[in-house]
């Protein structure tokens, strides 16, 4: 049985931004010892709700955010990697492409990075939605299967010594 600690600190793993599933799923059931289902399903659920509140976060407040000199300056460093590296992606494969862009477990890409993507070439909610959800599934099943294939060939490794 999981305990609602380590649930919670699964979630709040999951919601920081570089971290995300690439660092809450293993965690889960390397660390927690959780079985792949559940520590695939928590951790997917509450990507997929932080990519959300990041998209919608930024319709709504993004604007009065920038009048602060600063946070405009960092927000410009910010739009110009991201917009380069999804723009093209985006622009060719549409919803699949900001699904992939999110659903590659690597670093620069994600639901963080994949909101503010969208957000910056203009792409609508219902969208966002599906690609948040389609990208966050294939990132958790990805990082779910290395796991349990390195986790397997580790133990192989130790019974044959």
């Amino acid at each position: 049985m999981v305990a609602i600690g380590e649930i919670m600190q699964l979630i709040a793993m999951t919601f920081v931004p570089f971290l995300e599933l690439r660092a809450s799923i293993p965690y889960a059931m390397l660390k927690l010892k959780m079985d792949a289902f559940s520590s695939f399903f928590i951790c997917s659920v509450s990507n997929i709700i932080i990519g959300e509140l990041i998209f919608f976060s930024l319709i709504l407040f993004l604007p009065y955010v920038l009048k602060i000199k600063l946070m405009d300056k960092i927000y410009q460093k910010c739009v110009l990697k991201v917009q380069h590296k999804a723009h093209k992606v985006v622009e060719k494969y549409g919803t699949i492409g900001l699904a992939i862009f999110i659903g590659m477990p690597l670093p620069g890409s994600g639901v963080y990075s994949g909101a503010l993507a969208a957000f910056l070439i203009g792409v609508k909610p219902k969208q966002f939605f599906v690609a948040n959800i389609v990208g966050v599934l294939v990132a958790g099943s990805l990082v779910t299967l290395i796991v349990m294939s390195g986790n397997s060939a580790y133990n192989l490794f130790l019974k044959s010594i």
